[in-house]
């Protein structure tokens, strides 16, 4: 059995490759449009989840009745990936790591308007405190400014993260026979066959034959790290740790793209940015403290 201390690296490196995930982004939309940046993280996701399969001797038979299932959360969830790597033309990297930590918050929401999950005062007071944070974020500390509603990239990712809670709690409340691998295999598999017909064309074709060396290094790290790697980690995470313990780890992303962002696109860190991912953290942990 591996030492705990190896499983924290492990799961602090799965939060790293997220935490990145859009400062490469960033680096591929200088060359590739957002649909065929999707489909080419997929692509390579699926070859890499594949040889892993393999090694590990995993069962690649294919349960029909249970695709349906699999097919809803592609279409929910390469529908988010697309919107986020779009919204991304018009807002920073760092702002977007903030933004995306909200997701638990609609989580929380959906989880009570759907299925009927309590909303205790501490989560309640977890929900208005992140959205506190998240108005100072995207108005720029001005609360009552009208850039809230023009702000379109921090808008869209907003969105974005609205949509990974619906994706969660669909996918909190399908019943899947397949092993933690095979699922994000198949999963991955059908999004990079939804998202197929809106790469195909000239352009498509031309911006892959002309990717430069950078380009493909942030799509490879996106699809094997990112996609690939990271899921792999935190499945076998949740396999084998308590799920509270793997969870708290999400709150070093946010920084982990602020820093990533300074470091690679010279983007600034100002002091209300900062305030503002605290604020936002701060109310994600009174929502999932229970």
């Amino acid at each position: 059995m591996k030492p705990p201390i190896f499983k924290y690296v492990l799961l602090f490196l799965a939060v790293l490759f997220w935490g990145s995930s859009f400062i490469a982004t960033k680096i591929a939309l200088e060359e590739l449009a957002p649909a065929l940046i999707v489909f080419l993280r997929l692509i390579s996701a699926v070859i890499f989840l594949a040889v892993i399969a393999v090694l590990l001797k995993q069962d690649f038979s294919i349960n029909w009745r249970k695709h349906g299932s699999i097919f809803l959360l592609a279409l929910i969830s390469v529908f988010h990936l697309w919107l986020q790597v779009t919204a991304l033309n018009y807002t920073t990297a760092s702002a977007s790591g903030l933004i995306v930590g909200t997701a638990p918050i609609f989580i929380a929401l959906l989880g009570a308007l759907f299925f009927r999950e309590k909303l205790t005062l501490p989560k309640i007071a977890g929900i208005v405190i992140a959205m506190f944070g998240l108005v100072m974020l995207i108005t720029r500390g001005n609360i009552f400014s009208v850039e809230l509603l023009t702000n379109k990239g921090d808008l869209m990712m907003l969105f974005s993260a609205f949509i990974w809670g619906v994706y969660s709690i669909a996918n909190k409340k399908i019943a899947l026979s397949y092993p933690p691998l095979m699922m994000i295999f198949y999963l991955f598999l059908m999004m990079a066959i939804l998202i197929a017909p809106f790469t195909f064309g000239s352009e498509a074709l031309i911006s892959v034959l002309h990717l430069s060396a950078k380009g493909w290094a942030a799509v490879l790290f996106l699809g094997l790290f990112c996609s690939g790697a990271a899921y792999v980690i935190w499945a076998l995470a949740l396999r084998d740790m308590d799920s509270a313990k793997v969870g708290a780890f999400l709150y070093l992303e946010p920084f982990i793209t602020v820093l990533v962002a300074w470091a690679v696109l010279n983007e600034s860190i100002t002091l209300l940015m900062l305030l503002s991912g605290l604020i936002i953290i701060a109310g994600v942990y009174l929502v999932n403290r229970g």
